[in-house]
């Protein structure tokens, strides 16, 4: 695993909680609801792709 990948779910993050705020302040709680589960699928499609390579190591590794 990459630092890469922690510095970019953490960017992630921030971005999506200063929209988050700025929406909601806006009064467009909708938008920053949708914003947010955005952010969230964007962060785990990047973590289920990390896992995915790390099945495909561990079973040519034991060459299963």
């Amino acid at each position: 695993m990459d630092v890469s990948l922690i510095f970019k779910i953490a960017a992630i993050g921030i971005v999506v909680s200063v929209l988050n705020q700025v929406l909601a302040r806006s009064g467009r709680e909708e938008q920053a609801t949708m914003t947010t589960l955005a952010g969230l699928v964007v962060v785990l499609m990047m973590v289920v792709r990390q896992i995915s390579d790390l099945f495909d190591l561990v079973r040519d590794l034991f060459g299963l």
